[in-house]
């Protein structure tokens, strides 16, 4: 789930070079949107639930790029930390606007996959967790190959290297940009339905702390590297795990930013990342 949320985080990223903050809101989105149409459903299968993973995953990137074109695409030209304000505002929209209109009390969300568990000797094994790891699977894989087998793709990784040169290439630059922010969100909202069908209590904040522990994800493994980004939040997932189950499990929460200082102070680039020299 983490990697999920921190492959937001690094396309845009790859191709805008800013940090999003108002993604992990977007996770929150897709978490109520998967909720009004889990309600929808007759019972939990998994038709069902593909059905509400596909409906969230589409108005998340129906809302992603709607984002992009009214609130970043105006400021493309100016400096990083003006859009990195106005990320941090969308942020503090979305969950404002989440507790007017959803209220701040937290729901249950609906059962839409069937769950069930598994006992392999001594070994207990929850339905639950077999479909966020196939589905996250599946998906990474989608990924892999959208990206590098495609010509949406190739326009991605053109823009990513050189907007004003894949621009003079002929490829529409926003149209890409904007592809990016909607697919980006898009995996946030099955993030969140993933998160909300795991732990069946979703509210407007419910984003910030796995947001903000997928961005570490997305730091750890090198901002920018699709690989990296998956990577880093498996690492910081078993790492999150084991603390959770020792004596040291209050600090569950705080594991993931000791990780961003250390990785910051050792390796800025990340486990995948590669040091780039920029002009000043």
């Amino acid at each position: 789930m983490y990697a999920l949320i921190a492959l937001g985080y690094t396309l845009v990223y790859g191709v805008l070079r800013f940090i999003n903050f108002a993604h992990s809101d977007v996770f929150m989105v897709g978490a109520f949107i998967g909720f009004y149409a889990g309600r929808g459903v007759s019972s939990a299968s998994t038709t069902s639930g593909i059905i509400v993973m596909l409906v969230a995953m589409l108005g998340c990137a129906a809302l992603g790029i709607i984002i992009e074109l009214l609130a970043y695409r105006p400021l493309r030209n100016r400096s990083k930390l003006t859009v990195l304000i106005t990320a941090i505002g969308v942020s503090l929209l979305l969950e404002n606007v989440g507790q007017m209109i959803f209220g701040a009390t937290p729901q249950p969300f609906p059962e839409v996959f069937p769950a069930r568990k598994f006992e392999i000797g001594q070994l207990v094994v929850s339905s639950k967790d077999l479909v966020v790891l196939i589905v996250t699977l599946g998906l990474l894989g989608a990924l892999r190959f959208l990206v590098m087998k495609t010509k949406i793709g190739t326009a991605m990784r053109a823009v990513s290297f050189n907007p004003q040169a894949a621009s003079l290439m002929g490829i529409n630059v926003n149209h890409v940009i904007s592809f990016t922010f909607g697919l980006g969100s898009a995996f946030a909202a099955a993030a969140g339905i993933l998160w909300a069908y795991k732990f069946p209590k979703i509210d407007p904040l419910m984003g910030i702390t796995p947001g903000l522990t997928a961005f570490v994800a997305a730091v750890l493994g090198g901002i920018g590297n699709i690989p990296g980004a998956a990577l880093g939040a498996l690492l910081i997932g078993v790492i999150e795990t084991f603390v959770r189950g020792s004596r040291w499990s209050t600090w569950t929460e705080a594991i993931a930013f000791v990780l961003l200082i250390l990785i910051l102070l050792f390796r800025p680039a990340g486990l995948l990342g590669k040091l780039q020299p920029e002009k000043v």
